[in-house]
Parts: structure tokens; C-alpha cells; sequence
């Protein structure tokens, strides 16, 4: 039954919208046949349930590991939705009940958001005391407005650390909120429509709508997700795209990933051990994709080398109250200052 809902869900995603939830647009805008209002609301509460999983994860992560991160930023876990997305927003903006277009899609688990009240599909009023109706057109690169949003929301949190968010209650209220970013290291996580793909471009983590670890437990879904975190904060796709991507760097990339995995699950509340256990579901019956034999070890040798990590965790926590990588970690790849986003995403 599950499984039949998210194929239904997938079909409506790609039929009203140009893009994901929190996601990139999609190549093509398909013209959607006739949905019933309630496969609409069911559609897209399977859709936010995915982001808000993805957010969560990513939450966790990023607060966890901000103390052993030297890219921090104040975050408060919000991903928005523009209406205009869609291609047909006055069937969403009824589904979602609003009056506007920008909207709550997703909050982190614990985050200032969820803690502030704000609910799933809340009206956004104003950020920053801009008013969301004074937006401009949603153009033909229907993202770049949702995306710019997302950049003001960084940007005042960046220049003083808080962010006023007006949004309306589901009695009609407005409601002003300020919310108090925490620390969290430099990385966003996106869900993208249509694909089965994990990957990671140095500033984002994107995973797929298919990716089959969402039928997985979630500290196994968190060791996916910390995999690509890990290519993000060892600087990976800018390194590949400076020295080369050859099998072998490929390789070596992925297994400082690996190894890194389980430190960042520690640091984030998950059994640092998920990510040995991620490699045996997963492995055997994947081999290709995340599991390309030329480019990655046998998913057996990658549990390996996670477990031999467990004991240093162990070690590290133990001596600092947390699992501190940036001074524990035995790097594969020298370190270097990559930190940029990269136009080539790895895996």
C-alpha cells in the first residue's frame, strides 16, 4: 500500500510541478491530467513527509558536527515552497489551503522552526519585513525565486544571527516569529524529483526521490546522507575537479567518505555502526550506481573500513565528548582548502 502511494505521489509531482519539493526543476513541464482534490492533498503530504525526513537527517547532522566544522553557519532547519513551482498552482494553492504562494514545505525535527510552532504548509507572510506579496513574477526558471528566498533566509541569519518570519495561523492570525539560528555546518539538503541518485556538489547533498534507502530504516537513510555530507566537508568534487576524475581518485574519495560516515553519524545522534549495516542491505543487491565496482570498493570492503573506524570513534569521544574528526581523522587525501560547490556532483 505504501509503495502504491508513493508511485501515485511520484506521478503527481511530475504532473503539476516543474520541480520537487525543495528541489530543481525538472527538464521538461509535462501537462498534468485531471487529479481529484484529494489525490492532490495526498500527493503532496507524500512529498513533504520525504522532505521533512531528508531535512531532519540533515539536521542532525549538521548541528552534531558544527564543533568540528571550520565552514559554520546559523540555520533554523525551514525549507519553503513556492506555489508558482507548479504547474498548476491554483490547484496547489487550494490543496495547501493558502491564499499566497510561499508556504512551509518542510521543518527539521527539533530545529527553531519546528520549536517556534510554525506548521507544515503555513502561509509565509513576509521575511525580513518583505512581504511575500510584493514578489516579483515567478519568471521562466521558475526556482530561482524560491531559491533567492532561501538565500535571504541565510543572509540574515548570517548578518545577525536571528530572522523575523511572519506567517498565518490555520485560524487566519498573523503571527510573527523570530527565529535564533544555531550553529550548523555550510552544507543544504535537497530532495531531487525523479531520480535515484545520491550525490553531494561540495554545498549541497541531493537525494533522490527514488532513492531506494527511504524504504530503509531511518539510521540507515542517515548513513546514505552522511556518505555524501562527508564528500562536502573533506572538500571532494573540488578536489576531483582539480586533480583529475580518474577511477582511482574516485575511489579514493569514496572511501574517505565511508571511513568518514561514522563519525558523523555519531556526532549526530545515530549508532555510528548504521553505516556498516547501510553497506550489508544495501550492497548486495546494488551494484551499480552508488556501488560502480571500478570507482568503489565491494560494498563488503566498505563495511570493513567503517567498522574499523568504530574503536577510533570510540577513542575520540571518549577524550573530547564528541567524535572529533577534524582532529581524530586519519585522512586518506591531504588536506587541502576546497570548499567551493562543483559543477560535476559525486556520488
Amino acid at each position: 500500500m505504501r509503495a502504491a502511494v508513493w508511485r501515485g505521489a511520484q506521478k503527481l509531482r511530475r504532473a503539476l510541478s516543474g520541480a520537487g519539493a525543495g528541489a530543481v526543476l525538472l527538464a521538461a513541464v509535462i501537462t498534468p491530467p485531471a487529479f481529484a482534490a484529494e489525490d492532490i492533498s495526498s500527493g503532496l503530504n507524500t512529498l513533504q513527509q520525504r522532505d521533512e525526513l531528508v531535512q531532519s537527517i540533515g539536521w542532525k547532522l549538521v548541528t552534531g558536527n558544527a564543533p568540528f566544522c571550520t565552514d559554520t553557519r546559523p540555520a533554523i532547519g525551514l525549507l519553503l515552497q513556492d506555489v508558482a513551482a507548479f504547474v498548476r498552482p491554483d490547484a496547489v494553492r487550494r490543496a495547501m489551503k493558502l491564499s499566497g504562494d510561499i508556504a512551509v514545505q518542510a521543518r527539521a525535527a527539533g530545529s527553531p522552526v519546528e520549536q517556534a510552532g510554525l506548521p507544515v504548509f503555513a502561509e509565509i507572510l513576509a521575511i525580513d519585513g518583505q512581504s511575500m506579496r510584493g514578489l516579483p513574477a515567478a519568471g521562466k526558471e521558475r526556482w530561482q525565486r524560491l531559491a533567492e528566498l532561501h538565500r535571504k533566509l541565510d543572509k540574515a541569519l548570517v548578518a545577525r544571527g536571528e530572522v523575523k518570519i511572519a506567517w498565518r495561523s490555520a485560524e487566519g492570525a498573523p503571527i510573527v516569529s523570530t527565529l535564533v539560528g544555531r550553529a550548523a555546518c555550510a552544507t543544504n539538503f535537497e530532495v531531487i524529483a525523479g531520480s535515484r541518485r545520491a550525490s553531494a556538489n561540495g554545498a549541497r547533498v541531493a537525494i533522490g526521490s527514488d532513492f531506494a534507502g527511504f524504504a530503509y530504516q531511518e539510521e540507515l537513510l542517515a548513513a546514505a546522507i552522511a556518505h555524501e555530507f562527508a564528500h562536502n566537508l573533506m572538500g571532494h568534487p573540488a578536489w576531483l575537479d582539480a586533480n583529475g576524475r580518474s577511477q582511482s581518485h574516485i575511489r579514493m574519495t569514496e572511501r574517505e567518505a565511508d571511513r568518514l560516515m561514522p563519525w558523523l553519524l555519531a556526532n549526530g545522534g545515530y549508532d555510528p555502526a548504521a553505516g556498516a549495516r547501510f553497506m550489508r542491505e544495501w550492497g548486495p543487491g546494488n551494484d551499480g550506481g552508488l556501488f560502480r565496482s571500478r570507482t568503489h570498493d565491494g560494498w563488503d570492503e566498505r563495511a570493513g573500513f567503517i567498522g574499523a573506524e568504530l574503536p577510533l570513534i570510540q577513542r575520540s569521544t571518549a577524550a573530547h565528548g564528541g567524535a572529533d574528526w577534524a582532529l581524530d581523522f586519519v585522512r586518506d587525501i591531504p588536506a587541502a582548502a576546497y570548499s567551493a560547490a562543483s559543477s560535476s556532483p559525486i556520488e
